[in-house]
């Protein structure tokens, strides 16, 4: 995944990670995919949509922002859910800067308040990022930024909506000033550290999510089997969706395969637009109880396996 139009600065140039955490749901992939702009990790309504680490990368005049779009941290029950917070808490790891989102519609819920306490010790610069303040109740932003702020020593407190993108080019811009001089560690074009069958992979899952969130919410998982270059430029993959009951598969298969047919046509499309060329997408639906429990499910997601 590249941008056509960047070019790393000849002379003196900053460089950093921020790690972006918070609650399920608070809107840390879209806001990464706006500082980005470009989509490097999908986005649904459904909370812990993000499974791993994944890192996007920004461009802003001489610097290049890695950020970390990790996991929604939260109490974990399956061992999915100890690898995902897992993956959250080491993405925050000696991180330039840590980037708390808090969903200002709902509030400071038990969750988003848990996080801003884990993160009240932590050495790294600590800034809070208000967001979804295009659909919050004005009045209460600025309590809840003293609320946030009595419970964690933030460095610097911002309002935005990652949806509409308010806010968010000046975000940006603190974001680069803050980063400490350095070299860029990635190429200028480069958009996300993610390789392109992983990428792949969730562009299914997103779609898989957004037609069936309501059924199949956490049940499923999606492997690249095979990538497979063609001479005309197109290229075939085969990719394995897995899910826990005969009745999941059979909620994907949909009636005589509608719903996998439109899941496909939808994934195609978008891993079309990543690759820049013609895609040729076969997708095959598998019963598989315990994938949860698999180590090479977790090894494909870029997860430690935990007990």
């Amino acid at each position: 995944m590249t941008r056509a139009v960047e070019v790393a600065p000849k002379g003196a140039s900053r460089a950093g990670t921020v790690a972006v955490v918070g609650a399920p749901n608070a809107g840390k992939s879209t806001l990464v995919n706006q500082i980005v702009g470009q989509k490097v990790a999908i986005v649904s309504a459904k909370v812990q949509t993000t499974r791993t680490r994944l890192m996007g990368i920004a461009v802003e005049g001489d610097t290049q922002l890695l950020l970390v779009d990790t996991p929604g941290i939260f109490a974990p029950r399956r061992r999915l859910d100890r690898a995902m917070v897992r993956a959250a808490w080491e993405g925050a790891a000696d991180a330039d800067l840590i980037a708390c989102i808090v969903d200002a519609k709902s509030g400071l819920k038990a969750d988003s308040l848990a996080v801003i306490e884990a993160l009240a010790n932590r050495p790294e610069p600590k800034w809070l990022i208000l967001n979804k303040v295009d659909i919050a109740k004005k009045p209460r932003l600025l309590d809840l930024a003293a609320q946030a702020g009595a419970a964690c020593p933030f460095a610097e407190t911002y309002f935005i909506s990652a949806e509409t993108g308010d806010g968010v080019p000046e975000l940006k811009a603190a974001m680069a000033a803050a980063m400490p001089a350095g070299a860029w560690l990635f190429p200028a074009d480069q958009l996300s550290d993610a390789t392109t069958r992983i990428m792949a992979a969730e562009l299914t899952r997103e779609a898989i999510y957004r037609h069936l969130h309501a059924e199949l919410p956490y049940a499923s998982t999606v492997e690249t089997e095979k990538w497979e270059e063609r001479k005309d430029g197109s290229v075939a993959i085969h990719q394995q969706i897995f899910v826990e009951r005969d009745t999941q598969r059979a909620i994907v298969l949909g009636k005589g395969g509608a719903m996998l047919k439109t899941i496909g046509m939808e994934a195609r499309a978008a891993i079309g637009e990543l690759t820049g060329g013609k895609v040729h997408l076969f997708l095959h639906v598998k019963v598989k109880a315990d994938w949860g429990d698999d180590r090479e499910v977790y090894r494909g997601l870029g997860l430690d396996f935990v007990d």
